[in-house]
């Protein structure tokens, strides 16, 4: 009473030699330097470019701000923090920790730009 089980039955489609529309990477369309392509790469550049002016103005208003305070205050030039004057202490050793910070900033912000820039690219 040994019953064979069933033949299998392959169901294809009559359309088979049908050509299907092909989805072109953006990625593709950046390497063939076409409109669209160029519209991604701008995107990109922009994007990175606001934030370098923003990292550059934030550098520039506050390591050249430094001197305008000491300027437009004179008095504070003649503060003394541990026998070092509060203008050399400010410019020697305060001014690197803040470099340090905006370009950790800069950094991870540009990378960002990057992730965001591929995830459109893959959803494209």
């Amino acid at each position: 009473m040994s019953e064979s089980p069933p033949r299998r039955v392959r169901v294809t489609s009559p359309r088979t030699g049908a050509t299907r529309a092909q989805r072109v990477p953006a990625a593709r369309e950046i390497d063939a330097q076409t409109l669209l392509g160029e519209v991604f790469m701008s995107s990109l550049l922009r994007s990175q470019l606001r934030l370098a002016l923003l990292a550059l103005t934030a550098v520039v208003v506050f390591v050249g701000g430094i001197p305008l305070v000491f300027w437009l205050f004179p008095d504070l030039s003649g503060v003394e923090v541990l026998a070092v004057p509060l203008p050399w202490l400010l410019l020697a050793f305060a001014v690197y920790p803040f470099l340090f910070g905006i370009g950790w900033l800069y950094v991870r912000a540009a990378e960002r730009n990057e992730r965001n820039f591929t995830d459109v690219l893959e959803r494209s």
